[in-house]
């Protein structure tokens, strides 16, 4: 007896949240088929461990495969450390530098660690592409290249733009997509996810599938999330991330920061809500009902349950209206023991308030270092020994030193 909901449940679920399914047709057949047989599909998402650093961002796709799963369905998460040594080119104006296995390989394992807050270990399978295409030889990759023209890779916008504008492509920038496409002919998936701007990579995967005698598999791409500041995508190196490793405070204090004109699509896709409540929402944005202040403070619980749990939001919202609105310190902060002179900026990357010693001068430059409420001006400030201070790097950041 199969334990698999009824199709029309499993979609409005698997739906949701998505940019496209292609074809939803196939989709609806297979879960038929599933559902007949009491087999689950093989729903595959490959990761590309070039960086280490998940956020939100990177939450609206893991949930999708988390749903498949909640659903019953075997999830396959496939890092990419084979490929990522290629580099993936999509969104480049230029070739991606490579990095080597190893690199990828200690990536690969942050990226598994942080996953897993999202993922469930009951129905997971974890693969690397290194298993299967490092055993390739060369009439291997003479053979898969054979299965794509030059003419069908310019089709994808970002080679298309490079090679008009006279902007050098790598031949082995052409072979990601294959090697990408190859992963789903291995591992016969049923299903792949992946953002919207992986589409022509999944496409790729399936007609290899198709060119193998295989059932192609499904598409399903779903957003790219815009940044806290609402114009670049989401990235660490925007700094307009909220990360998956993050604290319920930074969580909470970071969505309040976002434009107006993202909270229903940080709704619709970073959060669980129901399909009724995302429908209110959307509602009184749009008729102006709802005071955008009010609804970023629910986005904030929202996020923050769903990372941490319920008593963390409401933790995080009491911190918040703390220092911000009642305009305290929190009584809770890391302590620095100060036992010699120190340059401050080197304080702040010890201490992990922020990432280098130039990010350091940048927020003292534009005014976001303050000891004792008093803002720092002074880039090369050395703290001497003597009494307590209370160092505030941006918003949310304090630290106690104790002289």
């Amino acid at each position: 007896m199969s334990t698999f909901a009824p199709v029309k449940e499993q979609l409005d679920l698997i739906i949701r949240g998505t940019d496209e399914v292609i074809p939803i047709e196939e989709l609806e057949q297979k879960l038929t088929k599933s559902l007949a047989t009491g087999i689950p599909l093989q729903v595959k998402f490959g990761c590309d461990p070039s960086r280490p650093d998940l956020h939100i961002g990177h939450g609206v796709v893991l949930r999708k495969l988390r749903h498949f799963q909640d659903l019953g369905h075997e999830a396959v998460l496939l890092i990419g450390d084979f490929t990522a040594m290629i580099g993936d080119p999509t969104g480049r104006n230029k070739t991606r530098p490579q990095i080597t296995l190893a690199e990828t390989k200690e990536n690969a394992q942050s990226y598994i660690d942080q996953a897993s807050i999202i993922l469930s270990n009951e129905n997971l399978t974890i693969v690397y592409n290194s298993d299967w295409l490092g055993k390739m030889d060369f009439s291997d990759v003479i053979k898969l290249s054979s299965k794509y023209t030059v003419a069908r890779m310019l089709e994808r916008d970002d080679f298309t733009k490079r090679y008009q504008d006279g902007v050098p492509i790598s031949i082995h920038e052409f072979l990601y997509p294959l090697a990408q496409g190859y992963d789903s002919v291995h591992l016969k998936s049923d299903v792949e996810l992946g953002g919207t701007d992986q589409k022509f990579n999944l496409l790729v995967g399936r007609d290899l599938q198709k060119e193998a005698g295989q059932n192609p598999q499904v598409i399903i791409t779903t957003p790219i999330l815009e940044g806290t500041d609402g114009v670049e995508k989401m990235s660490k190196s925007y700094d307009n991330y909220i990360g998956l490793t993050d604290s319920p405070s930074e969580i909470y204090g970071r969505t309040l920061s976002i434009p107006d004109s993202l909270i229903g699509r940080y709704f619709e896709f970073a959060t669980e809500i129901s399909s009724e409540k995302l429908i209110a929402i959307k509602d009184d944005l749009e008729q102006g009902v709802s005071n955008p202040r009010d609804l970023k403070r629910e986005l904030a619980r929202e996020l923050v349950a769903l990372y941490h749990n319920c008593d963390a939001a409401i933790t995080a919202e009491k911190e918040f209206d703390a220092l911000f609105i009642q305009k305290d310190e929190p009584d809770d902060m890391p302590e620095y023991t100060l036992t010699e002179s120190e340059k401050l900026i080197a304080i702040m990357v010890k201490n992990g308030m922020v990432a280098s010693n130039g990010e350091g001068k940048r927020m003292i430059t534009q005014g976001g270092v303050r000891i004792d409420k008093e803002k720092v001006g002074d880039i090369h400030l050395v703290i001497e020994p003597g009494e307590n201070v209370v160092l505030k790097v941006g918003k949310r950041k304090f630290l106690r030193i104790i002289k």
